[in-house]
């Protein structure tokens, strides 16, 4: 049962209606892409990591979309994280950057007609690797190009995800504006509400909140990490959200579960929705299983 208050109508020939979270009901994105292929038989080893499905199993892809609707997500985020042209360059095939962007968005479309399509915008070197972020021109031309490849697919909104640093997730948020698109910031963080960089979470909140977000929220992180955070973000004046992670993947880009069942998962979401959270979902090592319990018990005080 998806959210239709946060839904973007889009009749043929009718403007579509931007992206915004009801206050009225908690949007509930899906899981994990780059884990689920590798859970179902694709190996998705780094650099390219999850867009291996791109290229080798689109209708895997598809299904999995498929699998979290049919789960009762609200959105469904394509399959866009390793589609940047400096990842695919190390294969090749930088020169796909724009084609395999709109083919992950197609994907998603098809999976979830009418439903909310978010396009990653995650950063452009390692998430757990703030060391690794590129100098200022690098992140502003190359993040403008991402952000311009997704809104040429009509995402309803970019998801900057996962980012380590104030410096990049300012850069990628300022593509994501440029591009006409409405967007969301999520910060990668640890157990004490800082980002990776060692950089205070309140701080990159105040950095990107000039550029009006539609939220701001953090992800893939441990859901033991996920109550400090919960206090700047509740502090910070807009919508807030959080995607916690089973298990981040290794250097070999295989995925580590944490093993936090179904039931746990969704009463792990259910403290930050009581916190205040507009928007919960699951990033590394949660399955449609996981979105299906969290969907399940949200909606267990209206049919009662």
């Amino acid at each position: 049962m998806a959210a239709e208050h946060n839904r973007r109508p889009a009749p043929p020939g009718d403007a579509a209606t931007p992206f915004h979270l009801d206050p009225r009901r908690p949007f509930v994105l899906d899981g994990a892409t780059g884990t689920e292929l590798e859970r179902r038989g694709v190996p998705c080893a780094l650099p390219l990591w999850s867009t291996h499905g791109l290229l080798e199993a689109p209708d895997l892809v598809r299904s999995i979309h498929s699998d979290y609707a049919r789960a009762g997500c609200d959105g469904i985020t394509a399959n866009t994280f390793r589609t940047q042209r400096r990842v695919l360059d190390r294969a090749g095939l930088g020169h796909r950057a724009r084609e395999l962007t709109g083919l992950a968005v197609r994907l998603a479309r098809e999976a979830h007609p009418g439903g909310v399509v978010f396009g990653s915008a995650p950063p452009l070197e390692d998430c757990y690797h703030p060391e690794r972020v590129p100098g200022d021109p690098e992140l502003d031309t190359e993040h403008a190009e991402h952000a311009r490849h997704l809104a040429e697919t009509g995402v309803d909104a970019i998801l900057v995800e996962t980012h380590n640093t104030v410096r990049e997730a300012v850069a990628a948020a300022t593509a994501a504006s440029a591009s006409g698109s409405a967007f969301l910031v999520g910060f990668a963080c640890d157990d004490s509400a800082r980002l990776l960089s060692g950089e205070p979470l309140a701080d990159g909140i105040a950095a990107v909140e000039p550029l009006r977000p539609v939220a701001v929220g953090v992800n893939c992180l441990p859901p033991r990490a996920v109550a400090p955070c919960l206090r700047a973000l509740a502090r910070c004046g807009l919508p807030f959200f959080v995607s916690a992670n089973l298990g981040a993947p290794d250097a070999r880009g295989e995925g580590r579960n944490d093993e936090l069942s179904p039931r746990a998962f969704a009463e792990q979401a259910s403290l930050w929705l009581d916190a205040g959270a507009a928007l919960v979902g699951g990033c590394c090592g949660t399955t449609p299983d996981h979105l299906a319990a969290l969907v399940g018990a949200l909606r267990e005080p209206a049919s009662a």
